[in-house]
């Protein structure tokens, strides 16, 4: 008898466990995959720790989460500074004055600011489409050659059936600054994310390998509390219909070279390329290698079964999830965290600290 099974191993499940095991509880973690720690796994590879579900940068502007995980693992200074290759020519991101610079060959924040203005005006009324508002929050160049393609891959859809809530804001900085988060840390953890999560998991009894709701009559009553962070259609059998996701596809590739794209993280932004960006792993963590490891990121479309990674938070979908949440509401002694159990996009330092506040209501 536990008192707490966790359905999960990813950071909410498993800051929750630690927080519990910390508190003398006694705590199962189940794990439908074959190894721990979600979609910040990485495989270590000639000395190169590859994040196998697409890159993870920590970045985060409470202290108290900063601090919480600084003391599992020591992170390094690496900044987010991501490339946007558009045809052959590269523009800097998050858009800033080395972008501007490069598209129209201009000199100072005036003459950037006049641009776009001027670009605006494109687009008279209020917005009826992803493209609209787009182009009326950063002209039609930008929008061209940065948003259009990208936004059209990740989404498999033109921009002009996209909705406009989709774009609320797009960050333009009249600086020469390509850091791309705007948070006040930042960082990889040294040596990989495995070491975070092993760190938070230790000494706690885990079971990989397990699908809990193929196997769920085999756990009844183990324990006096359940921390589910699975999809909450699955946990109901999708008795009220399945929620959608969009899919991702990697391709990981060992080349033997030194340096091939010279950057963590190299968008591709025009339609016709499949991919929508291209990760080049070791320099997360400034590696030196005499091979590199690259993966490209294909979105897809999803299909049930596989791996789910960006909620679609259309109007359909927002309302099945609001049932399903109703429904977990109802279960007792069930604890419903985390991204999928949320049918939400969270960042890595939103979950932990949601993880945190609920293991705090929770174990008080």
């Amino acid at each position: 008898m536990y008192d707490y099974l966790i359905v999960g191993s990813g950071l909410f499940g498993a800051v929750f466990a630690y927080e519990a095991k910390k508190a003398g509880k006694s705590v199962l973690v189940l794990e439908r995959r074959n190894h721990v720690g979600g979609n910040i796994y990485c495989e270590e590879k000639d000395g190169i720790n590859v994040h196998k579900y697409g890159a993870h940068i920590f970045h985060t502007s409470y202290k108290d989460v900063w601090e919480y995980v600084n003391q599992f693992v020591e992170f390094n200074n690496y900044v987010n500074s991501p490339v946007a290759n558009y045809k052959g020519e590269l523009y800097n991101l998050p858009f800033n004055m080395n972008t501007f610079a490069k598209l129209w060959g201009i000199v100072t924040p005036a003459e950037a600011a006049a641009k776009i203005a001027e670009q605006r005006t494109a687009i008279k009324g209020e917005p009826h489409n992803l493209e609209e508002q787009a182009i009326s929050l950063v002209g039609t160049d930008i929008y061209t050659k940065l948003i259009k393609g990208y936004t059209e891959k990740q989404w498999g859809r033109s921009c002009t059936e996209l909705p406009a809530f989709i774009i609320k804001r797009l960050p333009v900085r009249y600086t020469f600054d390509n850091n791309y988060f705007n948070d006040r840390y930042q960082g990889i953890p040294v040596g990989g994310y495995n070491k975070l999560i092993d760190a938070l998991l230790d000494g706690i009894e885990v079971r990989t390998g397990v699908d809990y709701n193929e196997s769920r009559p085999e756990y009844e009553g183990m324990a006096r509390k359940v921390v589910y962070t699975g999809p909450v259609d699955a946990y109901f059998a999708y008795k009220l219909g399945q929620l959608e996701y969009r899919g991702l596809r990697f391709k990981t590739e060992r080349l033997e070279k030194v340096n091939h794209q010279g950057v963590a993280v190299m968008n591709y932004t025009e339609r016709e390329i499949p991919y929508t960006r291209v990760i080049e792993h070791k320099h997360f963590e400034f590696g030196t290698q005499p091979v590199t490891y690259i993966t490209k990121e294909y979105p897809a479309d999803w299909q049930p079964g596989e791996e789910a990674y960006y909620p679609v938070n259309n109007e359909r979908n927002q309302k099945l999830y609001q049932q399903y949440a109703e429904l977990a509401a109802k279960e007792e002694n069930v604890i419903f965290g985390g991204r999928l159990a949320e049918y939400k996009y969270y960042d890595m330092d939103d979950v932990i600290k949601s993880a945190l506040e609920c293991a705090g209501r929770e174990l008080q």
